[in-house]
């Protein structure tokens, strides 16, 4: 739970005062509004009847499903918290996205807007901004296990840290809309952008803790997150990096992987990014690896 700031504390109070509640209970309501972004809030507590579910301008509900007076309070309150907390965010609030596929099968999860906005109704926590500074604010945020990340699409950078040093990565020119972590006989990462689907991997990287172009041999993150090939000249070239290189060592690829990477390579030449020769081409080194 984010602790207050001495100006959160004063709101609290005041609320509390003008709505006959505990400080306890607004805190609690606080927290719950802050983590749905300013405009949506799942919330349970005592003084509240339970659990419930507030939305800006829309319905709110409460365990106690006939207390009319109850669910106006709730409306009331709920709405001068978004509005204290808009009024004290020096960021504005990002969505995160995240998803998480186990042997095929996807879920999706929305992360708290605490991850990525900054607020002054509450004390900053110095392990939220683990990004290198000069990236400044991400556009979204997000978590999943012990992989975190942050996405800064103003200037094509993506931060990516499983508990250690944290890498920095160009998206070129993907608009980056999620990422999935794909848990079974091979574990990776990967994210979605107008290209379809991408392993994080093909990214050119752009420093590690702050050291410029590491080593293409150095150590990754664990979830097969790492340096990928230096960025393509052009899109044909782009798609040729989202296979194995010629110069890494052996790998067996699988009949499903195979077929995956046919599968895209198909849908980019239907946009026309690459030509009729250049599918063939690849479809049959492809077929020969198998």
């Amino acid at each position: 739970m984010p602790n207050l700031s001495p100006t959160g504390q004063q709101i609290v109070q005041s609320l509390a005062n003008r709505y006959g509640l505990s400080n306890d209970a607004v805190t609690h309501m606080l927290i719950a509004v802050y983590n749905g972004n300013g405009t949506m809030a799942q919330f349970s507590h005592p003084e509240f009847c339970g659990s419930g579910q507030w939305m800006r301008g829309g319905m709110t509900m409460v365990s106690d499903l006939f207390n009319n007076n109850l669910k106006c309070l709730v409306d009331n309150l709920c709405n001068d918290i978004s509005n204290e907390l808009a009024n004290h965010q020096s960021t504005p609030f990002s969505g995160s996205f995240q998803s998480q596929s186990q042997n095929g099968m996807s879920s999706q999860a929305q992360a708290s807007g605490q991850m990525g906005s900054s607020n002054s109704l509450f004390v900053p926590d110095p392990s939220t901004n683990w990004w290198p500074k000069e990236l400044g604010s991400p556009t979204s945020v997000g978590s999943q296990n012990s992989l975190r990340y942050a996405y800064f699409a103003d200037s094509h950078r993506l931060a990516v840290t499983t508990g250690g040093t944290p890498w920095v990565y160009d998206t070129l020119d993907h608009q980056i809309g999620g990422f999935s972590q794909q848990q079974g006989g091979g574990q990776s990462i990967t994210f979605t952008s107008q290209y379809g689907t991408v392993d994080l991997s093909t990214l050119p990287v752009v420093s590690r803790d702050g050291s410029i172009h590491p080593p293409a041999n150095a150590p990754a993150p664990s979830m097969s997150v790492g340096p990928a090939a230096p960025p393509p000249e052009n899109r044909s070239e782009n798609v040729a990096a989202t296979n194995p290189s010629n110069d890494a060592p052996a790998t067996h690829p699988s009949r499903e992987d195979v077929i995956e990477t046919l599968e895209r390579l198909g849908s980019l030449k239907e946009k026309g990014y690459i030509t009729d020769e250049e599918f063939a081409s690849k479809k049959s080194e492809l077929l020969a690896r198998l």
